[in-house]
């Protein structure tokens, strides 16, 4: 991630030597408050209801024991609440969870079946900021790929970007990574992006508001 890339215009960045946009979501693409207010407050009003109707189905079966398996790795301070293997003890630790902020894999992909539901509904609709859908079908138009790395599942990422107020923005958008390509705060997990786009790190340009991410984007060589 080069400053050469960007040069300033006066109503919009023009990218050079760029083949591939990566974007983070929150705070990036879309107001922080959409995601810690109306996503998460969705998803903790509805996981013991969404638990308790889907506990059998595969896909959940398989976020439990995702959620099993951290939950065994937690240090003991400070100590989640103990596990217990039915859907109101599951509840307990997603709260947990939640209220750490913490970027669990199985509580992102639980969150996410939980807002396909909602988007599905009519009950969510997608906030993002009013420059994101021009600037997509700009860089597209380009001939630029574009990406999104979020600490949300890949199912979750999908899902807000085709149900936004600006209407379906996923015929823009290349590829999705979630935290099963690794921590966003770790240069590896650039370097596998880069890999799977086809395209040089360097030739990568990552968009977030966090600055650990983008320090770990720019030592891959993004």
């Amino acid at each position: 991630m080069h400053g050469s890339h960007l040069h300033s215009a006066p109503d919009s960045v023009e990218l050079k030597d760029v083949g591939a946009v990566l974007l983070d979501i929150e705070g990036t693409t879309t107001p922080i408050e959409f995601v810690h207010q109306t996503l998460f407050g969705h998803a903790r009003a509805r996981v013991s209801e969404f638990l308790e109707r889907h506990w059998k189905d595969a896909a959940v079966r398989d976020d439990v024991a995702r959620l099993r398996t951290e939950h065994a790795a937690e240090p003991s301070n400070p100590a989640p609440p103990p596990w217990r293997d039915d859907a109101a003890g599951v509840v307990a630790y997603v709260h947990w969870l939640m209220d750490r902020d913490r970027k669990s894999t199985g509580l992102k992909s639980l969150q996410g079946k939980i807002w396909e539901e909602g988007y599905r509904s009519g009950e969510l609709k997608s906030e993002v900021y009013p420059d994101v859908a021009p600037a997509l079908e700009r860089w597209r138009g380009q001939g630029i790929d574009i990406a999104i790395f979020s600490s949300g599942s890949v199912q979750a990422q999908r899902s807000l970007f085709t149900n936004t107020v600006a209407g379906d923005l996923t015929r823009f958008i290349r590829d999705y990574f979630d935290t099963t390509t690794g921590p966003k705060t770790a240069p590896e997990s650039y370097e596998r992006i880069a890999a799977a786009l086809e395209r040089p790190t360097a030739e990568v340009l990552f968009v977030s508001d966090i600055a650990a991410e983008l320090d770990a984007a720019l030592t891959a060589g993004m």
